[in-house]
């Protein structure tokens, strides 16, 4: 994986400017943003009492690294009444999935500037 592998799920350029471009700093956002997708994302089924406030999460977490269509798929999620929620929380899935695979590779190219020094 390599920045070319990005699809464009995350805008990168929010998060950098967040960080003021500090790798290390970019990499522990990143990091904790893998971790909360980790532990919410089992939430995403309205059979869980937990499901709105993991999209309610997650949809914070996106909008931290700049992943606009994560936010916006969480707060269709979230808005919706629970026997909309289902396709709602499918598209949060899909949306979530794209981000994860942006930040990997977002991730190891850090890795690399890192080992170039």
């Amino acid at each position: 994986m390599a920045r070319r592998d990005l699809s464009g799920a995350v805008d990168f350029a929010v998060l950098e400017r967040m960080t003021g471009g500090d790798d290390g700093v970019t990499e522990e956002v990143l990091g904790l943003f893998v971790q909360q997708a980790a532990l919410w994302s089992p939430l995403l089924d309205v059979r869980d009492d937990g499901w709105r406030d993991a999209v309610h999460t997650l949809r914070g977490a996106a909008a931290g690294i700049g992943a606009d269509a994560l936010a916006q798929a969480c707060q269709a999620a979230e808005a919706a009444e629970k026997p909309a929620a289902p396709p709602l929380l499918e598209r949060v899935r899909d949306h979530l999935e794209a981000a994860l695979a942006d930040v990997a590779a977002f991730r190891h190219e850090l890795m690399l500037r890192g080992l170039r020094g």
